[in-house]
């Protein structure tokens, strides 16, 4: 004999589908069961603090006369543009430290008053972020007699 089942009277009634309510698509009854990010933001602040910054490089005084005669030559030239390659530091703005970076342009101005490096681009540097100067303006000074 056949042992009985508490839900034998109602297993093979049709399945009840609801007048009011519309049925909800497969899309949207699989998306109750997705996994979801239960801390929002925490996959965000682990990446940030496994980010990376460089220290800021303290220049000892004969780098420091060393980019000050650059910058005297740069500006004895403006009328020129020189164009020159600038390495410089750039703040992390969520973090202590940053980042190295380097521009290549051609210079309009130096800026005595706000201490910038102007270019022509209209890009402007504070020059104690400046670390290095490069350009053909102090490999070959011989152009400028001409």
């Amino acid at each position: 004999m056949k042992q009985k089942n508490k839900y034998d009277d109602i297993i093979m009634l049709p399945h009840h589908v609801s007048k009011k309510h519309p049925q909800m698509s497969p899309i949207d009854r699989a998306a109750q069961f997705s996994p979801f990010a239960a801390l929002t933001g925490h996959n965000d602040a682990i990446q940030e603090t496994a980010r990376l910054t460089d220290s800021f490089i303290e220049l000892d005084e004969n780098r420091k006369n060393e980019l000050d005669e650059q910058l005297w030559l740069i500006r004895e030239n403006l009328e020129h543009h020189p164009e020159v390659e600038v390495t410089y530091f750039q703040q992390d703005e969520k973090k202590s430290g940053g980042t190295y970076l380097t521009l290549c342009g051609r210079v309009k101005k130096i800026d005595e008053y706000s201490r910038r490096i102007i270019f022509t681009d209209g890009e402007a540097l504070p020059i104690e972020s400046v670390f290095s100067i490069q350009g053909e303006l102090f490999r070959e000074i011989d152009w400028l007699d001409s």
